[in-house]
């Protein structure tokens, strides 16, 4: 039997992080369907049927250019939330010695040591330079 399935996955794209996701979403749709009855309910277990259809259609899916270019998109939106969640838990770790802006011009984002009143900050990355209040 195992024999038989190593046959039939070959060639197909498989289970990978994207495909493993919807999954795992999927089954969340699933549990919302149960806690929300009515209209909602329904709206919840529409949502999860078309997910893990769209998993499993990915799972076993033979056009692997497509479901790699996929699972790529998927791990860059993965990792920058993850970067931006890991960025943000820092900040909130040294929230208590320094004070963080983000330059006006360029988005990049600056810290400086609280309690030194009303300075002169300058972006390293592009140079503007702009006054605030620590």
């Amino acid at each position: 039997m195992k024999q038989k399935l190593i046959q039939f996955m070959y060639g197909r794209n498989g289970v990978d992080l994207f495909s493993r996701f919807l999954t795992y979403l999927g089954l969340v749709l699933v549990l919302l369907q149960l806690i929300f009855r009515g209209a909602v309910g329904r709206i919840f277990w529409y949502l999860a049927l078309a997910v893990l259809i769209y998993a499993y259609f990915r799972i076993f899916s033979k056009n692997l250019a497509k479901r790699r270019a996929e699972n790529a998109k998927y791990y860059q939106y993965r990792m920058k939330a993850l970067n931006g969640f890991r960025d943000w838990k820092d900040r909130r770790r040294q929230s208590r010695d320094y004070k963080f802006f983000r330059c006006p011009s360029c988005r990049a984002m600056l810290r400086v040591p609280r309690g030194k009143g009303k300075i002169r900050v300058t972006c390293r990355k592009c140079g503007t330079a702009f006054e605030r209040k620590t």
